[in-house]
């Protein structure tokens, strides 16, 4: 990228860059496949992309690799909950940095891809809305020389931020007091929420560490996303 000389051609050029990055982006959306919506009044929406590096190490718990996981079966899940990057278009593309993890060797107390991972009953209420929502219909293993990854947005409300009125910081919300954060757009009729109060710490999957747990909590009040590989799954029927 050539060097300006002044503010005015600095301005001139960021303008034209931001310009082509905006048109990239809307070319990529209208090429990629389109994000599915599921839950009460489509609350949460994935996508499902192809990891071809987790084919060697995901490994399964069930002997037929063609079950579909449904509601009150039991999962055992691989997961990255991450913050979503500035180029993501839709919420659920892109590049994300890790919050916290199980089961990918990101951890201090993980040393191989699968040492750990996370397993739950779907649907059961302790489990974040947006897991419980989008995990069904999952497969443990397509068959194919490749793994699908389900990537899963989180907003608040269906992810580790109570249910409350006292929490509810979105145009009209009854929130007060509290910080306002400043990495994203403020609506004006917003109110203020106490952010400690409102993170719930009874929702899995949940950090296992403190500094995961400190990085959540600056975070659990904007939408995430998870990326889920299925690695195990036990049927109710």
């Amino acid at each position: 990228m050539p060097k300006c000389r002044n503010v005015e051609e600095c301005q001139e050029m960021a303008e034209r860059l931001a310009d082509v990055e905006a048109r990239q982006d809307a070319e990529r959306a209208a090429n990629s496949p389109k994000p599915k919506t599921v839950g009460v009044g489509g609350r949460t929406k994935y996508l499902d992309v192809v990891d071809s590096t987790a084919a060697a190490t995901t490994t399964t718990t069930t002997d037929d690799d063609q079950v579909v996981a449904k509601l009150g079966d039991t999962a055992t899940i691989h997961y990255k909950v991450l913050k979503i990057g500035k180029r993501s278009y839709d919420g659920l593309s892109g590049e994300g940095t890790v919050v916290f993890s199980r089961g990918y060797a990101l951890e201090d107390d993980e040393k191989l891809i699968g040492d750990h991972n996370f397993t739950f009953t779907i649907g059961d209420v302790s489990i974040i809305q947006a897991l419980n929502d989008a995990i069904p219909g999952m497969i443990v293993n397509n068959g194919s020389d490749s793994v699908v990854v389900r990537r899963i947005s989180i907003t608040p409300r269906n992810g580790w931020e109570k249910n409350t009125n006292e929490c509810d910081g979105g145009p009209g919300g009854r929130g007060a007091g509290g910080n306002l954060k400043v990495d994203y757009a403020i609506v004006p009729t917003a109110t203020m929420v106490d952010q400690e109060a409102c993170f719930d710490r009874t929702k899995l999957p949940f950090p296992t560490t403190y500094a995961q747990e400190r990085r959540m909590a600056q975070r659990f009040d904007q939408s995430l996303i998870m990326e889920v590989r299925l690695v195990g799954l036990s049927s109710s029927s």
